[in-house]
């Protein structure tokens, strides 16, 4: 049986009150779903940007020690959401969730070993879940952000944003903001149902693996 889904969870979250109740909600769908987590940047990756302007970083440098800023992260999230298996080895995070185990992947490793993925902050954890994602054989996957998915252009100031529910490839390329600049670009190579919701509210993840359709943007490869 392979993966329900990989679940990215954004650094944004670990910004307010809202990561503890998410990773109980992820515990829980632990066991009735096989879950791979992969951890955003956040704080950790904001710190690497912070040096990488000033000691004039090369892109390499600032790229590999981004990911470390993911695996940072992703020892918080094996804090967080108990019985949790923690690994740098994917095979390895794939077979634990066949237990009822959520497994988070610290992705440096995998990742420049094996990626190929341009050494840039237009990559940033978005399409390296991806990548994970393509490797675990897995077709869904969810960036869980602090917002509620991809939002247009407002119609006038007074008034927010509007979701938008579904994008192309074509559309998501066009589109500015919300995610990295080559996601769009990967994901024309790896057939993956995307979505993009809003981790404060983890009941839609519950409703998305349930049912197929929650509250958010999808990216439609097809």
């Amino acid at each position: 049986m392979s993966l329900s889904a990989v679940l990215k969870i954004g650094g944004s979250l670990g910004r307010g009150d809202g990561l503890e109740v998410l990773c109980r909600e992820i515990r829980r769908l632990g066991e009735r779903f096989r879950i791979l987590v992969v951890p955003g940047g956040g704080e950790f990756a904001d710190q690497v940007r912070t040096a990488s302007t000033r000691f004039k970083l090369s892109e390499t440098t600032a790229h590999c020690m981004a990911l470390c800023a993911m695996d940072q992260y992703g020892y918080l999230l094996h804090h967080m959401i108990a019985g949790s298996y923690l690994t740098a080895d994917l095979p390895s995070a794939c077979q634990a969730t066949e237990a009822g185990k959520v497994s988070i992947l610290l992705p440096s490793t995998p990742v420049l070993q094996y990626s190929g993925l341009p050494h840039s902050w237009h990559v940033t954890s978005d399409t390296i879940s991806a990548w994970v994602t393509r490797q675990a054989d897995c077709r869904r996957l969810v960036l869980l952000k602090d917002v509620d998915g991809l939002l247009g252009a407002a119609p006038a100031k007074e008034f927010p944003s509007a979701l938008i529910p579904e994008l192309t490839l074509d559309q998501l390329a066009a589109h500015s903001g919300g995610v990295d600049e080559y996601l769009s670009c990967y994901l024309a190579s790896a057939p993956l149902e995307t979505w993009v919701i809003n981790g404060l509210y983890p009941e839609r993840i519950t409703e998305l693996l349930d049912k197929g359709h929650t509250t958010g943007t999808r990216i439609s490869c097809s």
